[in-house]
C-alpha cells in the first residue's frame, strides 16, 4: 500500500523520500533534540547493539496491520534510534515500515534499523483476530470490549437507515463497526469480558512459501518464528520450507515462551534443526506475558524471571538472548536488580566479551506511549504523516526517547520534558 500525506513535504514512496521545507523548517525543534541527545553519534550496527546489551526492538505487532500508524510508528522509534522494528509479514505494512524509516532518515541522518517479520508454525496468541457482530449486541449491552481493547480496535457507531412499513416509515438506527480488522493484534481481553459471550476467535498461520518470497527481497533483514515450545515437529516444517531463503537474512530469531524444564532442550533441538542453514546472527525471544506490557509494572516480571533462569543455563544454545513479552518502562530496573542489565560475559572467540541480555524488545508499551499522540492528532487531522505535524512529532518523539533511552543510555538533556 502506498501512502501519501500532504504537508510541507513531499514524501514519495519505495523508500524514496525527499522532504522540503522551505526556509522556515517546523521540525527543527526536532532535529535539536535528536542532536541533544547524540543519536547518530551512539546509533551503532544492531549488531553490535546486541553485543552490547543495548538492542532495542520496536514490535509493530504480528497482526496489527493498521499501515499509517505502522508507519507513523516506524518514523518515531527511528528517530529515537531503535535497532529493529518487527510487523507482520505483509507486503503492505513491510512497505509501510521501510517508508516510515525512509521518511525520518530524511529528517535527521541516522542509522537504518532492521526490517523484521514474524511468522508461527502452529497456533499462536500472537496470529489471531477477535470477531462479533454488533447486530448481535443487545442495545443495553454497556460494551466492556470497547473499554478494554488497548489498541482502540473495537467501535460502536450507528446509522439512520429508513425503513418502509404499512402504516409509514421510521429511522431505525442500525449498529455497525464491531472489530477494526486491521488494529486488532489478538491480545484477547475482550473475549473474558463480554456479558453475552458474543466474541470469537480467529486464529491463522502465516503462509510459509508467501513468506519465503518476502524474505528474499531487500525489504526486510530478519525473520521471527513463533512457536509453542512444546514440540519441534511443525518448526521443522516450516524451518525447511524456508531454509533457502534465510540466506538473504542478517538475523533469524525465534520466539517462544517459558515450558519450564523443557524449554533448553526444545531450544537445543530448534538450534539442531536450524543450524545447517543458519549463516547469519540468530536470536531467542524469550516471551514472558505476551501481550502485556501496557497493562503496568507488574507485566515484566515474568520476562525478567523467564530471562533470569535461561540466561543461568550453561546448556543453552547459541545465539543471543532478547526479552519480550510484558516488557515496559520498568524492565531495565528489572533487569538491573538482577545482575544483567548489559552485564558481559566471555565467548569462544579470544578476548571477546558479549552481553549476556542482548536487549529488550517492546510491544504494546511502545505503542501505547506514542499512539496517545498519533490518537490525538488523528482526531484533529485525520490520516496522516507525523512529520506533517511537528508538534505531534515532538511529543512522540519525547516519549519514545524515555523508553529507548534506558536502554541505549541516552544522556537526557536538561530540562526535557516528556
Amino acid at each position: 500500500m502506498a501512502m501519501s500525506f500532504y504537508c510541507s513535504s513531499a514524501i514519495h514512496t519505495q523508500h524514496q523520500v525527499n522532504v522540503s521545507f522551505g526556509s522556515k523548517n517546523p521540525l527543527q525543534n526536532v532535529k535539536n533534540l535528536i542532536k541533544s541527545f547524540e543519536i547518530p553519534s551512539k546509533s551503532c550496527s544492531p549488531h553490535v547493539s546486541l553485543q552490547q546489551g543495548n538492542w532495542v526492538k520496536l514490535i509493530c505487532g504480528a497482526s496489527f496491520e493498521d499501515v499509517v500508524d505502522i508507519r507513523n510508528l516506524s518514523l518515531v522509534y527511528t528517530l529515537a534510534g531503535v535497532d529493529c522494528i518487527d510487523c507482520a509479514a505483509d507486503p503492505s505494512v513491510i512497505n509501510a515500515v521501510n517508508e516510515g524509516i525512509e521518511t525520518a532518515r530524511e529528517i535527521v541522518s541516522i542509522r537504518r534499523p532492521w526490517v523484521m517479520i514474524s511468522v508461527n508454525d502452529d497456533e499462536d496468541l500472537h496470529f489471531r483476530k477477535a470477531e462479533f457482530d454488533p447486530e448481535d449486541c443487545p442495545s443495553d449491552c454497556s460494551r466492556p470490549c470497547e473499554n478494554v481493547c488497548p489498541a482502540n480496535a473495537i467501535s460502536f457507531e450507528r446509522e439512520n437507515s429508513t425503513m418502509e412499513v404499512p402504516f409509514g416509515s421510521y429511522q431505525k438506527a442500525k449498529p455497525k463497526g464491531g472489530v477494526i480488522t486491521e488494529r486488532c493484534y489478538g491480545c484477547g481481553r475482550c473475549f473474558p469480558v463480554c456479558p453475552y459471550d458474543k466474541i470469537r476467535e480467529i486464529t491463522y498461520v502465516r503462509d510459509a512459501m508467501a513468506t519465503a518470497e518476502l524474505l528474499k527481497t531487500n525489504d526486510v533483514d530478519a525473520v521471527e518464528i513463533h512457536t509453542s515450545g512444546r514440540q519441534t515437529n511443525l518448526f521443522k516444517e516450516l524451518w525447511d520450507d524456508l531454509a533457502n531463503s534465510v540466506k538473504y537474512l542478517r538475523l533469524v530469531a525465534v520466539s517462544l515462551p517459558d515450558t519450564g524444564d523443557a524449554t533448553i532442550s526444545t531450544m537445543n533441538q530448534m538450534y539442531a534443526i536450524m543450524e545447517p542453514h543458519l549463516s547469519c546472527f540468530n536470536l531467542w525471544q524469550l516471551d514472558g506475558r505476551p501481550m502485556s506490557g501496557d497493562i503496568g509494572r507488574g507485566a515484566t516480571r515474568e520476562s525478567i524471571a523467564f530471562a533470569v533462569r535461561i540466561a543461568a543455563s550453561s546448556e543453552r544454545p547459541p545465539g543471543f538472548l532478547q526479552l519480550a513479552g510484558g516488557t515496559n518502562v520498568h524492565t531495565v530496573d528489572g533487569l538491573k536488580k538482577r545482575g544483567l542489565f548489559r552485564t558481559h560475559i566471555t565467548c569462544a572467540e579470544p578476548n571477546h566479551l558479549q552481553s549476556l541480555i542482548g536487549g529488550i524488545a517492546y510491544g504494546g508499551y511502545a505503542r501505547k506511549i506514542v499512539g496517545r499522540v498519533l490518537s490525538s492528532m488523528g482526531s484533529e487531522n485525520g490520516v496522516t504523516g507525523i512529520e506533517c505535524h511537528a508538534e505531534h512529532l515532538l511529543k512522540a518523539l519525547k516519549e519514545a526517547l524515555h523508553l529507548v533511552g534506558s536502554v541505549k543510555s541516552y544522556n537526557h538533556p536538561n530540562g526535557m520534558q516528556r
